[in-house]
């Protein structure tokens, strides 16, 4: 079950990455609120996934997921360019997230 919490901390944490630039600057008030909520939401989840996880792994997987998501969504979304610079090390932090995940106890 922890893994499930941590795999939804690191979504929300997508999300809340995705929220930053609508509140230009934080100058707007609905999309600050809105990124405030999904930041706190992400550390929340993260705080219970570490209940059962040690810190380091699902820090690590919390991160890698938030950073690779975000790099995917800006492609599929955004219409970042999909090059080799945004595409190999996001392939590298999805290996060492697997290898975390397969090799963690608990």
């Amino acid at each position: 079950m922890a893994w499930l919490v941590l795999l939804a901390a690191g979504v929300v944490e997508v999300a809340w990455a995705l929220s930053l630039k609508p509140t230009e600057g934080f100058t707007r008030l609905g999309p600050t609120v809105l990124s405030l909520v999904l930041m706190c939401a992400a550390v929340y989840l993260l705080t219970v996934a570490v209940r059962t996880l040690p810190i380091g792994t699902a820090y690590a997987v919390f991160t890698g997921i938030g950073a690779a998501g975000t790099v995917v969504v800006g492609i599929l979304v955004s219409g970042d360019p999909p090059t080799f610079a945004r595409i190999g090390p996001i392939v590298l932090i999805v290996s060492g997230v697997v290898l975390l995940r397969v090799l963690a106890e608990g």
